[in-house]
């Protein structure tokens, strides 16, 4: 679907005002093959263990964008190469980290869109904690399960629905 988050912004100036569509704050870096991803979200709750970040990638992703409330965490990556690759192969637009990923290179090779504060090689634990298709909050911005991410060079968009 071809898009502009610059221009979406320009013909839903209204929704902006209303709160109905929301701008991310420009902390995230991009990264992955696809410069620009959209689709509806499936949330995440996690603090530095990505267990629960696997078994929601292993799922059909059908052009859904996978969110993770990652607590803004520095110290560990929630995304590797090996998780990026099977968000690919089963059909996910892109995954937004609200905390960092690994294995760049292997990312950037995927076909998929990538957002995060960055790369840290680290990994998380792996216990599983968390919670799935909560209401997370990213920089301030709520973003609710089944809300409209749009993501390109210029940005990333939260929508309470689907944007033409």
């Amino acid at each position: 679907m071809p898009f502009s988050t610059c221009d979406l912004c320009d013909a839903h100036e209204d929704q902006l005002v209303a709160g109905s569509l929301a701008a991310l704050p420009p902390i995230f870096m991009r990264f992955g093959a696809k410069q620009k991803f959209a689709g509806p979200a499936v949330t995440l709750k996690l603090f530095e263990d990505n267990g629960m970040v696997r078994s929601t990638l292993e799922m059909p992703g059908q052009g859904q964008v996978l969110v993770i409330d990652g607590g803004g965490s520095l110290r560990c990556a929630l995304v590797g190469g090996n998780l990026a690759v099977l968000a690919e192969e089963n059909g996910w637009a892109g995954i937004v980290v609200h905390g960092c990923i690994r294995d760049v290179d292997e990312i950037n090779l995927c076909h998929i869109g990538v957002r995060a504060l960055g790369a840290m090689p680290v990994r998380s634990v792996k216990k599983g904690g968390g919670e799935r298709d909560v209401k997370i909050t990213i920089a301030g911005i709520g973003i609710h399960p089944g809300d409209w991410i749009y993501a390109d060079i210029d940005g990333v968009l939260v929508a309470k629905t689907a944007l033409a």
